[in-house]
């Protein structure tokens, strides 16, 4: 399905463009070429020669222009500039747009045995990826995080500080919004040449100033357990223990659980 022209902002449209000159910079130039090239990695031209479209389309996509976005194109310029499966989970997010070959459910980057796990709990749990977007909760986290789920927003961070619904939803939400910052802030570090990371974190504070604000802190903090409020829409106020767990060989990945208090189980 192609997207009209105004599907996407202004400002997601230029860290798309960021992104893709980035990782196409990144890219070792064509086998055989031989001597110096003014241009590091590969030329805009090449690009769009190996992803079936034309230099000028690439071109304007690169410009941040208002232009049409299909899926299959975005797939085959994710082939061409090799990304990984973060990297290319990225990209459909920043064009609005589902990835043609991801199949449904849940995504194929987080590990199976952790997927199973999620499903095994008999309380809500969820994965979040680095760039703290959810992928993969059960209908336990799914019930419990009801206003989070019909945002229809996967990012965790965009939720909390762009979705008008967080604020009732988060019951000391202004508390929890300084520490979920400190905490990303925290884990930015791990990955201080991500592109991506920084694109997020950027498209973040150009469009929320209590994002931006708190952002500019420089807080950092260690993501921790404890209790979590809420306000849910069909039960009311509620309690849970959060606690988060960073699977062994998956650092990128981290699964939350909410243990309700006494006396809120089920």
């Amino acid at each position: 399905m192609n997207a009209t022209p105004h599907d996407i902002d202004g400002e997601l449209r230029q860290r798309l463009a960021r992104f893709l000159r980035a990782r196409r910079e990144a890219m070792p130039p064509p086998s055989g070429v031989v001597g110096r090239r003014r241009t590091p990695g590969l030329r805009r031209e090449e690009v769009a020669q190996h992803a079936g479209i034309s230099t000028t389309w690439y071109t304007w996509l690169e410009q941040g222009r208002d232009i049409a976005l299909s899926a299959e194109a975005l797939a085959r310029l994710a082939e061409v500039l090799a990304l990984s499966p973060a990297e290319r989970s990225y990209l459909f997010e920043l064009a609005r747009r589902r990835d043609p070959h991801r199949p449904d459910g849940d995504d194929p980057a987080v590990p199976t045995t952790l997927l199973a796990a999620v499903e095994a709990m008999p309380i809500p749990a969820y994965v979040l990826d680095r760039y703290w977007c959810r992928r993969a909760w059960n209908a336990a986290a799914a019930e419990l995080f009801a206003p989070w789920a019909a945002s229809g927003e996967s990012s965790l961070l965009r939720y909390v500080f762009l979705d008008p619904s967080a604020r009732g939803f988060i019951a000391d939400w202004d508390t929890r919004a300084n520490r979920v910052v400190a905490e990303f802030r925290a884990d930015t570090a791990l990955h201080p040449d991500d592109v991506a990371m920084a694109s997020l974190v950027d498209a973040l504070c150009a469009s929320s100033p209590d994002f931006a604000k708190r952002w500019r802190r420089h807080d950092v903090l260690a993501r921790e357990g404890g209790r979590r409020d809420f306000v849910h829409p069909g039960r009311g106020a509620l309690s849970c223990e959060q606690l988060t767990l960073v699977p062994a060989g998956h650092s990128d990945h981290k699964l939350v659980l909410l243990l309700p208090e006494a006396g809120q189980a089920g």
